[in-house]
């Protein structure tokens, strides 16, 4: 056996057992990876309190809102307020102490209450939390660590395929749908997880900058530069309020009259982050883009005041993003789902997270198949 035989074996002996080992898990992760490519459109297809009319009129501000909203949940204080363009309700998020989610849908013209939902009874959130935890306690590091193996799986495979020939190599580009069932499942094992493997490294890729620290940094670090943090600490309110008049436009509500002169030709979709202590900053997120993020500008205000911070904590103003660790940081959520590409892109993302969710099914046939002929022999 030739050096480079051995070494094919050796792989193909980890790949098979890195395989076995994760390969539930992988199922999971991909098929629910799949499903939330296309959440949005979903949502807003089996959702109907998720739409409004549009009317010629201003949204409601943002104070008004949060009054409604906590009317509906007694001794919940609201965290996130969100506004989508024209067509799309308005929502106040409550989670906290205790495991709560909860949403509010308003219609942000009139201020009616259109659905009131336990987020952790909905399936798409379900969906989400099965993708990123399993949905079991410390699931979240078990998704971690068979994402780190799925990676070195998908290189292992690529070098498992790399045909030996030019003879080999006119076969491994195309499935023989005409072959036998078993010869049928190898070719839709190695031929589509080949050509999956180009784009669920990415997803892979994406997914673990979340996951570990140091493999961020060192995505970061090949990049050449590490991403900008123009504070070193995040902004602080004054703790001291400042006192008003009767009738003075509370601040939550300045900082939405700020924001207003962007929405509709700059933003189409805004957040706010309602401060929870005293020192806390409102943060706004504003979007020029409906289904994408990383053009998003955070934008910090003082809670008492509405007087906006210069500079920015981790994330600024788009503009302000100029390294390329800013930018990949700024997308990674956007390539982990194939948003970065527009439609194109989320379809891509969906059929390859279907490939790699079949990949356990076939890797597992294949390695049972050739176990019953060992057993035969």
């Amino acid at each position: 056996m030739t050096a480079k035989q051995r070494f094919k074996k050796t792989v193909l002996l980890i790949h098979l057992w890195l395989g076995l080992i994760t390969g539930l898990v992988v199922f999971v992760i991909s098929l629910t990876g799949a499903v939330y490519c296309f959440a949005p459109e979903l949502q807003n297809a089996t959702q109907p309190w998720r739409s409004v009319e549009p009317q010629q009129q201003p949204f409601l501000p943002p104070s008004q809102l949060k009054q409604i909203a906590e009317k509906q949940l007694p001794g919940k204080p609201a965290q996130y307020i969100y506004y989508g363009p024209a067509n799309k309700a308005a929502y106040v998020l409550f989670y906290g102490a205790g495991g709560y989610y909860n949403s509010v849908f308003i219609n942000p013209y009139t201020g009616g209450v259109l659905q009131v939902k336990n987020m952790r009874r909905d399936f798409f959130t379900m969906v989400l939390y099965l993708h990123i935890s399993l949905l079991l306690p410390y699931g979240d590091q078990v998704v971690h660590g068979c994402t780190l193996v799925f990676l070195l799986m998908l290189v292992s495979g690529i070098i498992l395929w790399w045909p030996r020939n030019k003879a080999a190599r006119r076969q491994r580009f195309s499935v023989k749908w005409g072959a036998s069932p078993k010869r049928l499942n190898y070719d839709l094992h190695n031929v589509l997880g080949f050509y999956a493997s180009w784009i669920t490294v990415f997803v892979a890729i994406t997914g673990l900058i979340w996951s570990f620290n140091w493999f961020a940094r060192g995505v970061y670090t090949l990049t050449g530069v590490r991403y900008s943090i123009i504070r070193e600490k995040p902004p602080v309110s004054d703790t001291m309020p400042v006192k008003t008049n009767t009738g003075t436009r509370a601040p939550l509500d300045m900082v939405w009259q700020n924001l207003q002169a962007d929405m509709g030709h700059h933003y189409v979709a805004a957040g706010l982050q309602l401060p929870q202590t005293t020192s806390a900053p409102i943060v706004v997120r504003a979007t020029p883009e409906e289904n994408t993020y990383y053009k998003a500008d955070m934008r910090y205000f003082d809670q008492y005041t509405a007087k906006e911070f210069p500079g920015a904590y981790e994330w600024g103003r788009y503009a302000d993003a100029h390294t390329v660790a800013d930018k990949i940081k700024r997308m990674n959520y956007d390539i982990h789902v194939g948003a970065i590409g527009g439609w194109p892109g989320r379809i891509a993302v969906f059929f390859a997270a279907l490939i790699a969710a079949s990949l356990p099914v076939t890797g597992f046939m294949i390695w049972r198949n050739k176990r019953k002929n060992r057993l035969k022999k």
